[in-house]
């Protein structure tokens, strides 16, 4: 089960995170479980694979929003350099990302549970 120290331990701003929540922590914690089954995460690896940037930085831009809000800042920092990458269409082992990407994911999928 998450919580908020759980989240500190990852690296999560919960501070900032809750206020964004109004301190509500039920509601923190309920939006951060949500976050793993995010559709936005297949979507960017979907289009990275087939080579659309357009559609990429799309879902990378939203994903990008989503983890800022909640501060998951790990998860944040990371899309948020794929985000870069990608409004520049700059070509890259965008698959090595998405490998660091989606193992932090991993990481807060088990912390939920």
């Amino acid at each position: 089960m998450i919580t908020v120290e759980k989240l500190k331990g990852f690296g999560a701003d919960t501070d900032k995170g809750l206020a964004m929540c109004m301190g509500n922590e039920n509601l923190y914690l309920r939006l951060v479980g949500s976050v793993p089954s995010e559709k936005r995460f297949d979507e960017l690896g979907d289009a990275i694979k087939a080579g659309n940037l357009d559609a990429a930085f799309d879902a990378a831009h939203a994903l990008k929003g989503v983890l800022g809000n909640l501060s998951l800042d790990p998860l944040y920092d990371k899309v948020s350099e794929i985000t870069e990458l990608l409004r520049g269409r700059t070509e890259a082992d965008y698959e090595k990302y998405m490998t660091e990407l989606f193992s932090l994911k991993d990481t807060l999928t088990h912390l939920c549970d």
